[in-house]
């Protein structure tokens, strides 16, 4: 099949997304997360994995691989999708979100402080930050996954008073 049969451009009436990619990197009991600058128009001021936009020539694994490096400057391993989600912000067009998870053996990041500051985070301190959002639902089943947990979707849509809804799918 041909790039002009792949439908690509049948865009009425369908469901547009932007697809982004974030990772959560961690070393034994601690996350690294970002601090996102005051300045920032998204999630100013809160903590969150690292991440951003997949580039038109890049796979979502290389586009997660390539924003840890270019956010932390660390060489991460055992780089695993564990989720996919589509987000519904009741907008023209939505975002896919390809989630990671991955290990690093060493702490001493490169902060360059362009969209805010890296932080180590220990796990169980992770109430007492102001985290995205979704990250209180998203980080548990993070943590319960092992190498051989299956990937998980999840489909996010906004109430009438604008409260984050999840719904969770298995297979």
């Amino acid at each position: 099949m041909g790039a002009n049969e792949q439908g690509a451009n049948a865009t009425d009436n369908r469901w547009l997304t932007i697809p982004r990619s974030l990772c959560f990197v961690f070393n034994g009991n601690d996350v690294l997360l970002m601090k996102r600058g005051a300045q920032r128009r998204i999630f100013p001021n809160q903590y969150n994995g690292l991440g951003g936009h997949i580039e038109r020539d890049e796979d979502p694994l290389s586009a997660a691989k390539r924003e840890i490096l270019e956010e932390s400057g660390l060489s991460v391993h055992d780089i695993r999708l564990r989720s996919v989600h589509n987000i519904d912000a009741g907008e023209k067009t939505g975002i896919m979100l390809f989630v990671y998870t991955a290990q690093s053996d060493n702490r001493d990041f490169i902060d360059t402080g362009e969209e805010g500051s890296l932080h180590w985070i220990p796990i169980d301190k992770l109430t007492d930050y102001d985290l995205v959002e979704d990250l209180p639902l998203i980080l548990p089943r993070l943590l319960e996954t092992g190498a051989t947990t299956q990937l998980y979707s999840v489909h996010v849509t906004y109430d009438k008073n604008d409260e984050i809804q999840m719904r969770f799918v298995v297979d």
